[in-house]
């Protein structure tokens, strides 16, 4: 059990996540019918800027104190910006569970792609189709930036990633000795391509699509193909798709 003293002592936003995960935990023992110790509860939750909840009342109505009790820790992760989903793998400290992945020999390069929510959310494509790591081109928003952080649901942490210049992309691209595709237009069907086992895409932006200094170090080009009226797709709805075909081929190598 975390003592007050010991919550104290944490960094405010650890603090929060700590006492958030105590309170749910107190939650679900009040939908079992456990006794929860009130006394204990009402001494840390103002340690997180929240209400003391009245034992009394609690008494007479767990049911719905325990509501008040998820409500405060949903809302301490929506500070933190990681809100909970219900079908999230989560690890006993509360994190997103990493051994639940299937990590494939796979590198993104994301091309200066300046929308933290598009960063954020293929980050998360990237986390469900087994993507390795990330590479960002400098000029492409920053995973830490809060928007991308929220669009992310936590997956900047489950999936490697660093910032490389435009020069240091072209040289890692040109050492592979593999695959190097480019999500672009005029390409080959993401759905009946010959993908390998191991490999590395590009993507580039929606606007401008990826540089011509990296355009060149890629051996092949693969497409979506579309029969709207739009010429292009939103780069994380492209990635989504891209990434699962990609996924799905190797899962079966």
């Amino acid at each position: 059990m975390l003592t007050e003293k010991k919550l104290l002592s944490l960094k405010e936003r650890t603090r929060w996540r700590k006492i958030s995960m105590i309170l749910s935990q107190n939650a679900r023992d009040l939908k079992l019918g456990k006794n929860v110790d009130w006394t204990y509860l009402n001494s840390i939750i103002p340690l997180a800027g929240l209400e003391k909840v009245d034992a009394e009342k609690a008494a007479e109505d767990p049911k719905h104190v325990m509501f008040i009790l998820e409500d405060y820790a949903n809302a301490l992760l929506c500070r933190l910006g990681a809100e909970p989903s219900d079908w999230d793998f989560t690890d006993s400290d509360g994190e997103l569970d990493v051994s639940k992945r299937l990590i494939q020999d796979k590198v993104l390069v994301l091309d200066r792609i300046r929308s933290p929510f598009n960063v954020g959310s293929i980050f998360r494509s990237a986390d469900s189709f087994g993507i390795k790591k990330i590479i960002l081109v400098e000029g492409t928003a920053s995973p830490e930036h809060p928007r991308a952080r929220r669009t992310s649901r936590g997956c900047i942490d489950t999936v490697q990633w660093e910032f490389m210049s435009e020069k240091d992309t072209v040289e890692y691209l040109e050492s592979c000795k593999t695959d190097v595709m480019a999500l672009e237009l005029g390409g080959q069907d993401v759905n009946v391509y010959e993908y390998r086992p191991q490999g590395a895409a590009v993507l580039g932006s929606e606007e401008f699509g990826i540089s011509p200094a990296i355009l060149a170090c890629c051996t092949s080009r693969v497409s979506i193909p579309m029969a709207g009226t739009k010429g292009s797709l939103n780069v994380s709805v492209a990635a989504g798709i891209f990434l699962q075909a990609w996924f799905s081929h190797g899962a079966k190598v």
